[in-house]
């Protein structure tokens, strides 16, 4: 048989492609871009922060309270142990609170006696600041913050202290707390811890040339035993007596710009008048020269 007359067989073998890699990379992709974007992000909002709201950031997220000592006894309360009902501060007068035995305060005063010392060592860096410099205000919500995270007996209640340098100055606030109020019920007088935290403050105050006011708010719908004393009494009273506390502890009364009180026309939670945490007191360093000028012989 001729060659010519065979049949010819053509074999083509296929080439097998590549497997399909799916979209894994895609996802790792994004995930990279996304945490450079937010690193980068991050970074940006650090260089445009303040070293206060730095402070204020850390403070928030993770708050210094715990004392560096082992135990209470450093603190206001001399390591007593508050019951229930918190303790009582000294009084002399009808509604028969009993005197402290001296020792409470002995123990602020020395609380008061180490702000003092810290103060001492910021006095002549801010001693050619303006009355209206917002450095000054922010300085002084640092020191005022730093000496209440070294108060342990009112760590629990850190998040009711409020201090922050606003354009109207220097604005203090101690809000109420359910189960820890700062005053005995329908009292004018506080709590050893609200004491102390006040104690705490003053040598600040009269280190800023500026004038101080204070104001007391109560929350609505409080029902009075005595129609003749109201919450415009009350809140008056307990204003008038933060005064004479930071008075006690180093705060002239040429600093003092005015003492009111607000009773419930002006709630901290507006939305809900009758909250308990409507009831505070506020601190307010003006953020204006004294018309008189201070420490001014006569």
């Amino acid at each position: 048989m001729s060659r010519a007359n065979g049949t010819i067989i053509i074999k083509k073998s296929k080439k097998g492609g590549h497997s399909h890699h799916g979209g894994a990379w895609k996802i790792a992709y994004a995930d990279f871009v996304t945490a450079m974007m937010a690193f980068f992000l991050l970074m940006w909002l650090i260089n445009m922060t303040t070293p206060e709201q730095k402070q204020g950031l850390a403070n928030y997220f993770a708050p210094p309270n715990v004392s560096e000592s082992l135990s209470g006894s450093g603190g206001a309360m001399a390591g007593r142990a508050m019951d229930t009902m918190g303790a009582m501060t000294s009084s002399s007068d009808a509604e028969g609170i009993a005197d402290t035995d001296g020792e409470e305060n002995s123990a602020i005063e020395a609380a008061a006696g180490n702000v003092r010392d810290t103060e001492a060592a910021e006095k002549d860096s801010s001693a050619n600041l303006s009355s209206t410099d917002p450095q000054l205000f922010h300085s002084a919500a640092a020191s005022i913050r730093q000496a209440w995270e070294a108060m342990p007996e009112i760590t629990e209640i850190s998040d009711n202290l409020i201090v922050e340098a606003t354009e109207e100055g220097l604005d203090i606030q101690i809000i109420d707390q359910r189960g820890r109020p700062m005053f005995q019920e329908g009292s004018k007088y506080p709590y050893e811890w609200m004491r102390a935290a006040i104690a705490a403050i003053a040598p600040t105050l009269e280190r800023l040339p500026n004038q101080v006011r204070i104001s007391g708010h109560t929350a609505a719908g409080v029902v009075y035993s005595d129609p003749a004393y109201t919450a415009w009494e009350l809140s008056t009273d307990r204003a008038n007596t933060v005064r004479s506390i930071l008075g006690e502890f180093g705060l002239s009364n040429e600093r003092i710009h005015s003492v009111v009180g607000r009773a419930s026309s002006e709630p901290y939670f507006v939305n809900d008048p009758y909250l308990a945490s409507n009831e505070r007191i506020r601190i307010t360093v003006i953020n204006e020269a004294s018309p008189i000028p201070l420490n001014m012989a006569p």
